[in-house]
């Protein structure tokens, strides 16, 4: 229809600054979001007063009110290589080292390809 505003109504919402207290800001102006590996669910929003990005943790309930609201609840998953089993010693700050200092050279590339080829584990 002409002449309309054709945008989802959103609430405005009442959250709370560390630095500025209670603001108000438009709903549209607040993200949810929520891990489904965890079930744990957070929202965020810029506070209209000092710009601070305000993360909060959220539970159940205050999603559903949040949704219900006309807030867009965003959902993710932690990455599967979390789960996998790593074997060997972590990379330390000296492996690092020694890796930009391989990037410096001209034949990196081969140097790599040699060590992978002499790891049947990679």
């Amino acid at each position: 229809m002409e002449g309309k505003n054709t945008e989802p109504l959103v609430a405005l919402v009442r959250a709370s600054c560390p630095a500025c207290g209670d603001v108000e800001l438009p709903g549209a102006a607040l993200h949810a979001r929520m891990c489904e590996t965890t079930g744990e669910g957070s929202y965020s929003f810029g506070c209209p007063e000092c710009g601070t990005v305000v993360v909060k943790p959220a539970d159940q309930r205050l999603l559903d009110l949040l949704v219900a609201s006309g807030i867009v609840l965003t959902s993710w998953s932690l990455p599967g290589e979390l789960a996998e089993v790593h074997e060997g010693d972590p990379i330390s700050y000296d492996d690092i080292l020694v890796f930009h200092d391989l990037l410096a050279t001209d034949d990196w590339f081969s140097i790599v390809e040699d060590l992978v080829k002499q790891d049947p584990a990679a």
